[in-house]
């Protein structure tokens, strides 16, 4: 991965702090969103794809520590913790919750760079996945979480989204309703997946019956198989 293919999200609640990293990955080639707490920073991984978190530590509400912990139910997109703390314990604690580094405040811009260089050539293979797929007459934005058809919108429910990203992530391979309930964050299990399959198979496949494109896998779960 090079820096133009990574989108990044800078969660910190000091505005000018958040505002000046986030110019300065800019300048650094990197695609960049900030967030000025964990509920904003929800709101935007719900509707958006990001390769890299870098979070601060304490912010005001829920605490870096405890969205992080939360987000690694569900998600792995890598972390690097942002602390004025430099105590062992501070650095202990935030790697145990899924943090992937951890850098305390202040630093300097170039080490932050190296820090997230470092994080980038670590990344599995299996993280590049596409930004768009095909569906027929339709096309996923996987970054973006949106569906057109002929250049226009088709609407898709977060629950949709969330399903159809994590299946187009890695296109070709079988996962089973227990992956897909953990990866997606989709309440109920396994029945509200079929739920969820079923709706988008109404908008995506010609036949629902019989998919081309998101099929079944008998006993084993589903798998995408785009164009």
């Amino acid at each position: 991965m090079t820096a133009e293919n990574i989108y990044i999200l800078v969660v910190d609640d000091d505005e000018r702090l958040r505002d000046l990293l986030g110019k300065f990955l800019a300048e650094n080639g990197f695609s960049v969103s900030t967030a000025a707490d964990a509920a904003d920073a929800r709101r935007k991984l719900k509707s958006l794809t990001f390769d890299l978190i870098v979070l601060d530590l304490m912010m005001p509400g829920e605490k870096g520590l405890d969205f992080a912990h939360s987000l690694r139910r569900t998600d792995q997109t890598p972390i690097l913790m942002l602390t004025a703390m430099s105590e062992p314990e501070d650095r202990i604690g935030g790697l145990e919750c899924g943090a992937d580094d951890y850098l305390v405040k202040p630093f300097e811009p170039r080490e932050l760079l190296l820090r997230i260089n470092n994080i980038i050539k670590h990344m599995p293979a299996a993280m590049e996945t596409p930004e768009r797929v095909r569906l027929g007459a339709y096309v996923f934005d996987l970054r973006r979480g949106e569906m057109s058809r002929d250049g226009e919108p088709v609407r898709l429910t977060e629950q949709e989204v969330a399903l159809l990203r994590v299946l187009a992530a890695t296109p070709g391979v079988i996962l089973s309703r227990d992956e897909l309930t953990k990866r997606t964050g989709v309440a109920a299990g396994g029945r509200a997946v079929d739920v969820q399959v079923t709706r988008l198979r109404r908008k995506i496949e010609q036949d629902p019956k019989l998919p081309r494109y998101l099929q079944t896998v008998r006993g084993r779960g589903y798998t995408l198989k785009p164009d």
